[in-house]
């Protein structure tokens, strides 16, 4: 099994920077694609970015430029900075984990993490 605690979350002015963190933690696992998902009230969830335990990252076309995902395998944590925040940025943002472990491949989301950005 695996936990994922976010961080990071916040409220910032348009044109600003965050940067998320998410540790992944638990027994007997390891973890293959860490990602990141966000959601805003009543839209669908989309996802924002991933990154496999080999480094290959993939960006959604809205965030690309502006938001880097990167990860430390060494401490199963993923992070995502984000800069030039736009209102449209405003979400909730999942941190998520592809894991194997004994009781073989699960899929994990974190709670999430408010994201507000302002005009």
């Amino acid at each position: 099994q695996v936990q994922l605690v976010e961080s990071g979350g916040g409220l910032v002015q348009a044109g600003g920077s965050l940067r998320l963190s998410c540790a992944a933690s638990g027994s007997r696992f390891r973890i293959n694609t860490m990602g990141w998902g966000r959601q805003a009230p009543g839209k669908q969830r989309e996802l924002v970015a991933t990154i496999t335990s080999n480094g290959n990252t993939n960006v959604a076309d809205s965030v690309k430029g502006r938001f880097t995902i990167s990860r430390d395998n060494a401490k199963d944590t993923v992070y995502l900075q984000m800069n030039s925040l736009k209102p449209e940025d405003t979400a909730v943002y999942y941190c998520n984990a592809d894991a194997y472990s004994d009781d073989g491949f699960g899929d994990y989301w974190g709670q999430g993490t408010q994201v507000t950005v302002s005009s």
